[in-house]
This record gives structure tokens, C-alpha cells and sequence, in this order.
């Protein structure tokens, strides 16, 4: 009867922790390293995320595009908005822009785009 009653309680409690604010700004949070990739090239990142903020650069130039912006979290979405200046001698759908899909587990942080670009995040 006493597991029963335990179980009833811990069940109660686990519902009632769940809230909707993991998917707040903060959720994404933090320092982070990884790696860029798209169509099997690779390149080292690093990214801050703090207050629906980002700035982040690449080891290669322009590959990806980081530099600095905001963005806002729904669900397993992130948008971003890049506020940088950039030239037009470059593929502009490297710059961390747009809408992605987003999980995340423990430290890591993976950022997917429709095109097939992808991010892969520890966080520091």
C-alpha cells in the first residue's frame, strides 16, 4: 500500500514539474563549441546564446556565417536574426539566420536546418 501511495505521490509530483518554460531563451543558454556542417565539410564554432541574444564565429571565414544577432525560442524551434552587414561574395544561406529545429540533451545543443545544415553544440 505504501509503494502504491508512493508511487501515486511521485507521479503527481513529476506532472506538476513540468512546465512550459524550457523552451524560453534561456533554455538555449550558454557557451558553446561544436562543429558546423554542411554537405560533408566541416568547420569548429563557437556561439554564446544569453537574453534572446547570439554572437559566435567560425574557424573558416563565412563558413558559417555567425557574427551577431537575436533570436526567440518555440518549442523545437529557434529563429534568429542576424544583425551583421555582409558582402555579397559568399553564399548568404551560410549566415545563422532563419528559422531551425533544435534539441537538446544534457550539454549538447543541436541546431538543424531545412537545407540539411547542421550544428552540433557542447555546452562549455
Amino acid at each position: 500500500m505504501k509503494i502504491k501511495r508512493f508511487l501515486v505521490i511521485a507521479l503527481i509530483t513529476l506532472t506538476n514539474c513540468t512546465t512550459n518554460t524550457e523552451f524560453t531563451p534561456d533554455y538555449v543558454s550558454g557557451n558553446y563549441l561544436g562543429v558546423f556542417e554542411r554537405n560533408g565539410e566541416t568547420s569548429t564554432v563557437e556561439i554564446r546564446f544569453i537574453d534572446g541574444t547570439f554572437i559566435g564565429e567560425s574557424s573558416v571565414d563565412r563558413f558559417p556565417a555567425i557574427c551577431n544577432g537575436v533570436y526567440s525560442t518555440e518549442e523545437n524551434r529557434i529563429v534568429f536574426t542576424n544583425n551583421c552587414i555582409w558582402t555579397a561574395d559568399f553564399d548568404w544561406s551560410l549566415i545563422l539566420n532563419e528559422e531551425w529545429t533544435f534539441s537538446r540533451n544534457r550539454s549538447e545543443l543541436i541546431l538543424f536546418k531545412s537545407n540539411g545544415d547542421k550544428y552540433t553544440l557542447i555546452r562549455q
